[in-house]
């Protein structure tokens, strides 16, 4: 056999899980079609308690105390402060953060695609283009929720969360100096047939200092999700009606990913990790500090079944599947989802009511919320808090049963 654990990709999910691993002795291999090295494209966002906690504050190339959101209809509406630092991670120092002790193990990383996986009782071989055959005990699948490989419910459409962002300069600041907003939902600069009938999207945006800014139009999820075309025109459209103007683009960020995915198959014996593995928060759609706080977890399962050297690779991905999605855990992600189905239904006015009486919670209820920190108990006890306090347009449509929304609900007793 070649290796403990063979790792499918090259990206954040696969460096995070390899660098736990190598940190606990477990001898790793990884297999993608770009180099670990190969810079990354998308931001990556945490709140700062959330990074703090982690110990990984030095990672971030950027540090907002100014967190707002909007939730009014126009310009001139009232900031809704947040209260809690927002940071972006320095994606450089945090790929090199994982890699360092990668490369200090000596984890060679294959150049190639992964064309197909054969299980057996004491591991796997992976196939690829290049005509390898790579040897494991167990594979981890890091590459992302497209993965032909894992097995998955069919459980109807997957609804993606699209952004269309720019980092750049520009005629005038588009956001207040040293602030960072999370949710802006005014929406004067569009007409009412698109308000009536678009999907409503709204503005993520920071101050990068020294006259650089990244704005994004985002949508929470829908299925199908909305296109790049019409995110681009109204973030353009958005900046047009506040007189700002584009100067000079730096980058440009094409973001989609799946919010309501359900989990795999957990008797499979392929493992998975990252968006794979549905670790992408169904509600908030972050997953980078789940991704921290789950792989020392998952990593130290594996390192302990592979200590039994008696033991079969069925049985050491069944019980590193437990490890990595808990009973409880499964729960929450059924709740989750429950609360999803219900937010794609909302209105552009019923869903600015939803985060302004959301948001209007105790911080460590909706902080909770959103960084899946919350026991069971505690979510529930948001979640009917809420409902208790919210307007009644609100209400009503948290009460409505259609969809999956009954079946999700089911989970809560037996996921």
């Amino acid at each position: 056999m070649g290796v403990d654990v063979l790792v499918i990709g090259a990206g954040p999910a696969a460096l995070c899980i390899a660098a736990a691993l190598v940190e606990r002795g477990v001898k790793v291999a990884g297999v993608a079609p770009t180099s670990p090295e190969a810079p990354w494209q998308n931001t990556y966002g945490i709140w700062g308690p959330e990074v703090d906690a982690l110990g990984m504050a030095h990672l971030l190339g950027h540090r907002w105390s100014h967190t707002t959101s909007y939730f009014g209809a126009a310009l001139g509406t009232e900031a809704f402060a947040h209260g809690i630092d927002y940071g972006l991670f320095d994606k450089a120092a945090l790929q090199r953060h994982w890699l360092t002790p990668c490369q200090a193990a000596g984890v060679p990383w294959t150049c190639a695609a992964v064309t197909g996986i054969e299980h057996h009782s004491q591991g796997s071989v992976v196939t690829t283009d290049q005509g390898e055959r790579l040897e494991a005990r167990l594979v981890i699948d890091c590459s992302g929720h497209h993965s032909p490989f894992l097995k998955r419910p069919d459980e109807g459409p997957v609804a993606g969360q699209a952004a269309y962002g720019i980092v750049g300069r520009f005629s005038k600041p588009p956001v207040e100096p040293g602030q960072f907003v999370l949710m802006d939902y005014r929406c004067d600069h569009l007409s009412e047939a698109e308000r009536r009938c678009g999907a409503p999207t709204f503005l993520y945006a920071m101050d990068f200092g020294e006259g650089r800014f990244f704005v994004e139009e985002t949508s929470l999820a829908l299925a199908p999700a909305v296109p790049y075309a019409v995110l681009k025109e109204r973030l353009l459209k958005r900046l047009a009606h506040r007189g700002v103007e584009l100067l000079a683009m730096e980058e440009e960020e094409f973001c989609l990913f799946p919010m309501n995915m359900p989990l795999p198959d957990l008797e499979q014996q392929l493992l998975a990790f990252g968006g794979a593995a549905t670790l992408v928060h169904p509600a908030s759609g972050y997953m980078v500090g789940s991704l921290l706080r789950r792989a020392p977890l998952l990593a130290e399962a594996i390192a302990v079944g592979l200590a039994d050297g008696n033991r079969s690779s069925p049985s050491l991905a069944r019980e590193a599947w437990q490890a990595l999605w808990p009973l409880e855990l499964q729960r929450k992600h059924a709740l989750y989802r429950f609360g999803l189905e219900k937010l794609m239904r909302y209105p552009e006015d019923q869903l600015r009511q939803f985060f302004a009486t959301f948001f209007a919670l105790p911080k460590e209820q909706w902080y909770g919320f959103l960084t899946n920190t919350l026991n069971l108990s505690a979510l529930i006890g948001a979640m009917l808090r809420l409902f208790a306090v919210a307007p009644w347009t609100v209400r009503w449509g948290l009460m409505q049963q259609q969809g999956r929304e009954l079946p999700l609900m089911l989970r809560l007793l037996k996921p």
